[in-house]
């Protein structure tokens, strides 16, 4: 099987992730991705980054109903920090019979020398790069592509925001995850 990878802290996670994952699944011939719960991406800040736990329940909450989007807790299985070559190294192990493929947004793509081990995975992964603003930018790696996907006009970030400022987010939310979110008072 071809497996997409899309990594990602989903604090919290939203409608905006999972139409996305949904729309390259089925527009660059995936037979699943995997959204992989990241315990703290290295390159960001840590603070107001909910619990690994809660994030990994509200993803689930998030796909029950999605057959071809799963979620992979792998990473909170591994060393820390948290380094994609590593979690690419271990899933291809564990799975010889898959082929994965990396998925990234354009704002990774601009910071990737910064990875680490980032030469090693362009020589072993094929990298979708998706855009994350109205700005484009080429691909200047083998290995990596720019693909069209929708924008979404949401980020977890402002959720987060409007959650504190008690603005609705219902939109972007899944009723399920705002009923966790509301249950454990998350992001107040």
């Amino acid at each position: 099987m071809r497996i997409g990878l899309f990594a990602g802290s989903f604090n919290p996670v939203h409608k905006g992730h999972v139409l996305l994952a949904d729309y390259l699944c089925k527009q660059q011939g995936l037979d699943e991705v995997w959204m992989v719960l990241s315990p703290h991406n290295p390159m960001k800040r840590a603070e107001g980054l909910a619990d690994d736990q809660h994030r990994l329940n509200m993803l689930k909450l998030m796909l029950e109903d999605l057959p071809d989007i799963k979620v992979s807790d792998v990473e909170l299985h591994l060393p820390r920090p948290s380094y994609t070559y590593r979690t690419l190294q271990h899933l291809s192990q564990l799975y010889p019979q898959h082929t994965f493929v990396l998925i990234i947004g354009e704002d990774n793509m601009l910071c990737f020398d910064k990875w680490k081990n980032y030469q090693w995975i362009l020589e072993h992964y094929e990298i979708l790069v998706y855009p994350r603003g109205s700005e484009r930018h080429e691909c200047t790696y083998v290995n990596m592509r720019r693909v069209d996907a929708p924008l979404f006009p949401i980020s977890s970030t402002q959720i987060r925001q409007n959650l504190k400022d008690n603005i609705d987010v219902t939109e972007w939310l899944n009723p399920k995850v705002c009923e966790y979110i509301k249950q454990y008072e998350l992001y107040v």
